[in-house]
């Protein structure tokens, strides 16, 4: 197995609106589409589309949600042993999308929230990939694991929060994230919070990455956005598989940076996503 993923996995109901509503008001949207999402299961979907071997470790419910999600990941040949079905709901994202393709999103965890520390099976993949749409503690002990086992780790910590980083080889935050972390959105000071690399994706702006001694500036293709959903997930997963794969970091982040430019061109997160062929 070249990768395994450890995060969430949601049902995204997505309805397109001309604008948000303030507080208070009601607008009125476009009929709602239901897709598969959630930050794990879309970032083991990128990598798998890939071409890279992904299993997924994260939790659905025993409803309909749960079997599109399931159905999702096995369609793009992700490994779905590891997924855990319990008695709580599958976790739903409540997304609105305005026209400019920027979102807003809430999430219900569900099921997501059941995972525990026992179901960690890592076996031995080349990368672990985490996010943080589950519970920190299972994060942590998983993150621990793969030290343990030399395992490369990718951290995309989003949502953001607090844990322990001096065992990771790789930070993966957006720009507001990194300032939560770190005041400013400036990879270096996410350094001293212990990861050996950061990178923080800057959107239309490509991304940067910070080592101990330099900095990468990697700039992103110009496009016209639809949809923004899931293109984060989009970055991690082709970054995942581009280090799976023996690429230095730079380099697979530059061909991450493409795989999120594309998929914000399309709609929905995991329906976007290109396959290997498409970057050639």
């Amino acid at each position: 197995m070249d990768i395994v993923v450890l995060g969430s996995a949601n049902a995204d109901l997505v309805v397109e609106v001309d604008r948000r509503p303030a507080a208070g008001e009601t607008v009125l949207g476009s009929d709602t589409a239901v897709l598969p999402g959630g930050k794990g299961a879309n970032t083991a979907v990128a990598a798998a589309r890939l071409g890279a071997e992904v299993a997924f470790l994260g939790a659905v419910g025993n409803d309909a949600y749960g079997e599109l999600l399931i159905d999702s990941l096995r369609a793009a040949g992700v490994d779905t042993s590891l997924v855990r079905r319990g008695e709580r709901p599958t976790g739903i994202a409540y997304i609105t999308v305005t026209p400019d393709g920027e979102n807003s999103i809430v999430v219900s965890p569900g099921a997501n929230s059941a995972l525990t520390e026992e179901d960690v099976d890592l076996g031995n993949p080349e990368v672990l990939v985490v996010s943080l749409e589950v519970p920190v503690a299972v994060v942590s002990h998983a993150i621990e694991r793969a030290a343990a086992q030399g395992i490369r780790s990718v951290v995309n910590l989003s949502p953001v929060a607090r844990l322990s980083l001096s065992t990771v080889d790789t930070l993966v935050v957006n720009e507001h994230e990194a300032s939560w972390l770190a005041g400013k959105p400036e990879p270096r000071r996410l350094l001293d919070l212990g990861p050996r690399a950061a990178v923080v994706t800057l959107g239309a702006k490509g991304c940067a990455i910070a080592f101990a001694d330099e900095l990468h500036e990697i700039p992103a293709p110009q496009v016209d956005p639809v949809d923004t959903t899931g293109a984060g997930d989009a970055f991690t997963g082709a970054l995942a598989a581009g280090l799976a794969a023996g690429a230095d970091l730079v380099t697979a982040a530059e061909r991450a940076v493409r795989v999120a430019a594309i998929s914000v061109t399309r709609r929905g997160a995991q329906p976007s996503y290109p396959v290997a062929s498409e970057l050639s």
